[in-house]
Parts: structure tokens; sequence; C-alpha cells
């Protein structure tokens, strides 16, 4: 058996575009075609095929134990290299060796069956990956407890939320002790806390247990924090692989300013109920990576939706550390009104912070009036728009040598 667990080769995938062509004819040419050849009636304007190579010569080996991050554009091949790879579809040239059991998440509740519930649904994805009633036994209660979805194992999954649907699938998918684990773009869908759970949990799973992890994520900081090297993918074709802040690098200049970091809140499951006047659609950070500079403006972009009428609304943010400490809070300006149906974007920016480095992580709120007269929230999204500061390049006693115990802040130095 090769040292290698992944080994692709000269790997290719080509879908056939069907497109239908306009008829140029003018009417009475259309019915006198029509009346000598009627089959042309049913068959309709004629059609014309064009071949899309969704994959391109792509070759590259994966050694056991490795964590490795595949970044790049949509529409660049990520998902399309990740089906091949998970055996969901053949490709149209090449060759993929696996030496091991694969286990992959590329949808949220892929491979689950609507009306059954979690508790059976467990069992058939496990026997799905090849796992024996007893392994699945075995295993289930820390599965479970993982997904935290204890409360709702006998409902059927067909009445999970989606973030729910994701954290069974996908304790299901670490749990189930593959040689190779795929993970597509759906931690997106989860919440702050339990995207760094996930994360943890891939970390272990390699560092410990030795398998074998293939990453896909437009979160830049995920990418560094998880893996060591990354693939770099671009119009079906490997650009580099290699060292993963070297690939951000690359990505990020190929990306050029279309560069941005989403957070995907629209259809995140909320944990109180507000009245959803106005209710958040995603966050943006207009870079690569969510990483500021000390001393930097922090600033982000909120795209909101109104679901009635509304005169006015504000934004409010309140940024708490890795730990769930709350560092503090600010209140935006009252800001025209909307329409029902109707959506805008806002962009929020707070003036050096002075944050210390260290991770952190937003609750933002979208409401009308301020904690100085009534406030009414419309919309609360915790722990999402996770960041970090990084140290200052400097001299010792700057920023780079803050201790935590001092708190988050910076304050201006003391005046006597």
């Amino acid at each position: 058996m090769s040292e290698n667990i992944i080994n692709v080769s000269n790997l290719a995938k080509c879908y056939p575009l069907v497109h239908q062509e306009k008829w140029v004819a003018g009417l009475r040419h259309s019915l006198e075609n029509t009346l000598r050849n009627p089959a042309s009636w049913f068959r309709g304007a004629p059609k014309h095929e064009e071949l899309f190579w969704a994959l391109k010569d792509v070759s590259f080996s994966v050694k056991m134990g490795e964590v490795i991050g595949v970044i790049g554009r949509n529409g660049a091949g990520k998902s399309t290299l990740l089906k091949i790879l998970s055996r969901i579809t053949e490709p149209t040239k090449g060759r993929v060796e696996l030496n091991g059991r694969v286990s992959s998440l590329l949808e949220v509740g892929s491979g689950f069956h609507g009306d059954l519930s979690g508790r059976e649904n467990i069992f058939l994805n496990g026997a799905i990956l090849g796992m024996t009633k007893a392994e699945i036994e075995k295993k289930f209660d820390e599965i479970v407890a993982f997904s935290e979805c204890e409360k709702f194992l006998d409902t059927p999954v067909k009445r999970y939320s989606s973030g729910m649907g994701m954290r069974l699938a996908f304790s299901v998918a670490a749990h189930l002790e593959p040689e190779i684990l795929i993970v597509d773009e759906v931690l997106a869908v989860g919440d702050a806390a339990f995207q760094k759970k996930c994360l943890g949990k891939m970390q272990e799973v390699s560092n410990t247990k030795g398998r074998t992890v293939l990453f896909v994520s437009h979160n830049m900081a995920a990418v560094q924090q998880l893996t060591t090297r990354s693939i770099v993918m671009d119009k079906g074709m490997v650009k580099f692989f290699g060292s993963t802040d070297e690939a951000v690098e690359i990505y990020s200049s190929t990306a050029g300013a279309e560069a941005a970091t989403f957070f995907d809140v629209d259809k995140t499951p909320r944990k109180l109920k507000f009245s959803g006047a106005v209710r958040f659609v995603h966050f943006r950070f207009d870079r690569v990576a969510p990483y500021f500079e000390a001393g930097e403006d922090f600033s982000f972009c909120a795209k909101v939706r109104a679901s009635e009428d509304v005169p006015q609304f504000r934004v409010s943010l309140t940024i708490s550390t890795e730990e769930g400490t709350a560092v503090g809070a600010c209140f935006g300006p009252e800001r025209p009104g909307l329409r029902r149906g109707e959506e805008t974007e806002v962009k929020i920016t707070l003036k050096n912070p002075r944050l210390a480095p260290g991770r952190y992580s937003c609750t933002v709120a979208v409401g009308r009036g301020s904690h100085r007269t009534t406030q009414t929230d419309f919309d609360v999204v915790p722990d999402t728009l996770t960041f970090e500061v990084l140290p200052e390049e400097g001299e010792a006693g700057t920023v780079a040598a803050w201790h935590r115990h001092w708190g988050s802040v910076a304050f201006p130095d003391l005046a006597y």
C-alpha cells in the first residue's frame, strides 16, 4: 500500500451544457416548416451542446493524518473534486486512489431521510458508511452528546432546522472513525460556538487518531487555524498546493477586490424570539481573512431585510472574547426606515477599538432606540462575526506583550 492515503492523477470531469437556440425564421416560414415536417413541432427549437470542464488535469497526493484545506472562488471546482473523492460522481478521465474508508459531509443532512427520526438516521447513515450496528451503538452516546440534539432525537429530521440537521450530520460523520473525512462548506450553517466545536473535533481526529481531513471553506481564518497545507483551485485546475499561509496569500491576490469573508445568517436559528420586523441576512468582512491589525478600525457590512414597514432602525454591537466575556458594546445612529420586503446593506465602523491580540466574536442586533432611550430589538444574532486581532510588531512593552489578564481593551495612557 502507498504511504499516501489519497493519490489523484490527471483527474478531469466534463459536463455537457445544452443550450436552446432561438427561432430565427418568421411566422410564415415556421408554419411552412411545421407542415412539411410535423414532428419538428414536438421537438421544439433546435438545441446545441457545449462541453464544460469542471476539473482539468488535477493531480496531488495526501499523506495519512494530514489536514488539507481546499480553497478557491465559487465555480473553481472544489465541490466537484470532493464529490469524486466521495464516490458520488465518476470522473471523466484520470484516477483516484483512496487507501481507507471515506466519510463525507457535503451538504446539510446529506444521506439523511427526512421522515425518519434522528435516532434512526444515525443508524442509517452509519450503515451507509459501512459501520456495523455494534460499532454504531458503541459510538451512539458520543454522537448524540456532540450534536446537542438529544431532546429532538426521536423527532423526524424533516422538522429539524438547518442548523440542527448540520449538527447531527457532522456528529455522525466525525464519530464513525473513517480514515478520510471530507467536509465541504457546511459549517457556515451553525453558530460560532458549534463551528469552533467542529474545528476542534477535526483537529482531534487528525492529531490524536491519525485521520486525514479535506476541508473546503471560504473562511480563511478557519482554514489557517485547522490546516498546514492547502490546495488553491482556479478554473478547475490546481493553481497551488503547499503551505496554507502561502495558499491564502495567493488566493487573496487572485480574488482581488472581490475578496470577502461572508457570514450567512438568514437561515441560522435564533436562540431568542424577536419581532423580526427587520432581520439580518448576512454579514461581510471586505477581506479574504477576518484579521485586523492592532490599532486598525474594525468594520463590517450587514445586510438586513424588512418584513414590515419600519420608520427607523439602528444596529448595535457587543464584542466578546474567545471565552465569551463581553468586552464592550456600542450603538449606531438611527437610520432611515425600510418598506416591507426592502433590503439594504449597512457598513458599520468602530474606530480603533484598541483590542488586545486574540480571537473575538460579536453579538449583532438591529432595532430602534438605545440604552439611553426605550430599546426594542427586531433581531439579534449572537456569537457571529468571529475575527482576530494580530499582535503588533515592535519593541517589548507595546501591545505585542499584552497580558490577557489585564483585559481586552488597551485604554489611552494615564495623564498626571
